[in-house]
């Protein structure tokens, strides 16, 4: 299949020209003020099932007080999974780091399925804008007088 004509003829991994991101138009120019290029919209995506047995055993553990930890568990490795396949995404456009991350939690098939979804702009350093950040540390001088 040639050049794609439309959106429909897209297939995933195509690499257009254009970059796309979630930050504003402000927060846009903030960064590129500061001197780094944003590089384009990377996400992170999982799907963890929590099992029946882990429900079973949740519900059992319910009926008392105290952390369910089974959950926690699952929680923290998703959580963990989705924002790793994030910074590979980043790491494959050449960035430095991610910035605007927000992570979405959702539930789904009874609550036993949980999406985790985590979504960022990457940039990368470049050092033009007009206020780089400092190389040298910081120093507080109080004027004598």
């Amino acid at each position: 299949m040639g050049e794609p004509r439309n959106a429909m003829d897209i297939r995933p991994g195509y690499r257009g020209r254009a970059f796309t991101s979630d930050l504003s138009g402000q927060e846009f120019w903030l960064v590129v003020d500061k001197g780094f290029q944003p590089m384009g919209l990377v996400i992170g995506n999982c799907i963890y099932s929590m099992g029946a047995i882990r429900n079973w055993l949740v519900g059992v553990k319910g009926s008392f007080q105290g952390e369910l930890r089974e959950y926690s568990q699952l929680m923290y490795q998703a959580r963990e999974l989705a924002l790793s396949r994030m910074q590979f995404e980043a790491d494959q456009l050449g960035a430095d780091g991610v910035i605007g991350v927000d992570i979405k939690i959702e539930f789904l098939h009874n609550n036993e399925w949980m999406e985790v979804t985590a979504v960022g702009t990457a940039i990368r350093w470049v050092g033009t804008g007009p206020n780089m950040p400092p190389t040298v540390q910081g120093r507080v001088t109080i004027p004598a007088g």
